[in-house]
């Protein structure tokens, strides 16, 4: 449990660009933490089920689909040059790099550009 409570609570504090206590204390809930850790090592072990450069080798299967990449600028779990790189694969992407937020979907700049992004992927099926 101390293992699952310290990578859980790290998840926690790298999470968000700056420090909440209430997300530390959500992850570090005994429920959660083993959960979290449980599920992370599951895909580590598996090393996430794809083989390396899979997504960025196989874009072109995507490319027709509208896309819209959100990634934090500070996001401490995904490096950014992820998402760029992945932009760069699809050039019918839109890329947002949201100034002041990090890896948390819970971030409000986050959300802002997801809600958007929503709004506008419904209103093109209308």
């Amino acid at each position: 449990m101390s293992a699952a409570k310290a990578l859980s609570v790290w998840e926690g504090r790298c999470s968000t660009l700056d420090p909440k206590p209430n997300v530390v204390d959500h992850y570090s809930d005994p429920h959660i933490a083993l959960a979290m850790a449980r599920l992370e090592a599951h895909y580590f072990v598996n090393e996430g089920f794809i083989t390396s450069n899979q997504i960025l080798e196989q874009a072109y299967r995507i490319s027709e689909i509208p896309t819209v990449i959100v990634h934090g600028r500070y996001d401490m779990v995904c490096p950014l040059q992820q998402a760029y790189a992945l932009y760069q694969a699809l050039p019918q992407a839109e890329l947002h790099i949201v100034r002041d937020a990090g890896h948390s979907l819970m971030e409000p700049g986050n959300i802002d550009n997801l809600i958007k992004a929503t709004k506008a992927f419904s209103l093109s099926l209308a």
